[in-house]
């Protein structure tokens, strides 16, 4: 049997995130209080295979029973249930946008005297204790409903669910971090072929751009480190555990030397037998 446990911020996409779990066949309890978790799970046991994946939502909105989450995980282990943890987030200015679009009160609205933000700043806190301990993390901060969606498939619907999955990806720092990143790069250092007038309108996609980008030896030299750092991390992730693994390269606009350098990397992994799921953000950008 196959259990993942939905939370984190409020806003942040829970709700789509069911409704894919949904498509692909998992059963979906919203808003199941934590102590309850266990009996379920022992109920599914008994159900002679009718019921082999499941997905609790689990958030704030349970109140002081939320705080129970962590004990309900710990005694599930305990049971020798496959579980895996999905924790959602977004940037503070995303959640007050969507909370403004939806009209709807946040959880703790009245605890924070209606003040979104000091409602966000609480929730965080309180989610503190869980968000280390989770085994996928997704950042829906910039990503699109359609990205979204593609992302929980390409973590969910995989035959090898133990395996770690590993997100390769390019963005531009003029348009936000990577906040999901386990590990970010930044190689703004090389030299710029947006400053070059027959490069600039293309992308690190364009073998014009990647020759130019990869002809220097700083540039080179740095992949050739960045390939054996990854190789030399890579088993100690995996070793701890860790089911997703999300590396990422920054540029200016995220559209040639980020781009270049993610799909080098990307190539390189692959070579080496690692399932990898590729993604510009920027790319198409103006």
């Amino acid at each position: 049997m196959q259990f993942v446990i939905v939370t984190g911020m409020s806003g942040s996409g829970k709700s789509t995130a069911v409704n894919v779990l949904e498509d692909i066949g998992y059963y979906c309890v919203d808003n199941m209080p934590p102590e309850l978790m266990v009996k379920f799970a022992e109920i599914c046991e008994q159900s002679e295979g009718k019921i082999d994946k499941v997905a609790f939502v689990a958030d704030i909105r349970g109140g002081d029973l939320f705080f129970k989450l962590r004990d309900a995980v710990a005694d599930m282990q305990k049971m020798g249930v496959s579980m895996k943890i999905l924790f959602l987030d977004s940037s503070d200015d995303a959640i007050v946008r969507r909370y403004k679009e939806t009209r709807r009160k946040h959880p703790l609205d009245e605890l924070s005297f209606g003040n979104i933000r000091m409602a966000i700043e609480t929730e965080r806190e309180f989610l503190r204790a869980i968000r280390d301990k989770v085994d996928y993390y997704i950042d829906t901060s910039n990503t699109s409903t359609a990205e979204f969606k593609e992302r929980m498939y390409s973590i969910f619907l995989a035959s090898d669910q133990d395996a770690m999955k590993i997100d390769v990806r390019s963005f531009g720092f003029k348009y936000g971090t990577m906040h999901d990143a386990d590990l970010m790069f930044d190689v703004r250092c090389l030299p710029n072929p947006f400053y070059i007038p027959e490069l600039k309108l293309k992308t690190g996609l364009d073998k014009e751009v990647s020759d130019y980008v990869m002809k220097f030896d700083e540039a080179k030299v740095l992949l050739d480190k960045l390939n054996d750092l990854i190789d030399y991390l890579l088993p100690l992730y995996k070793s701890e555990g860790k089911a997703q693994l999300v590396i990422a390269f920054g540029c200016t606009g995220g559209k040639h030397r980020s781009v270049t350098f993610a799909e080098a990397v990307a190539k390189h992994l692959r070579d080496s037998g690692n399932k990898i799921r590729l993604e510009h953000r920027d790319i198409e950008k103006r």
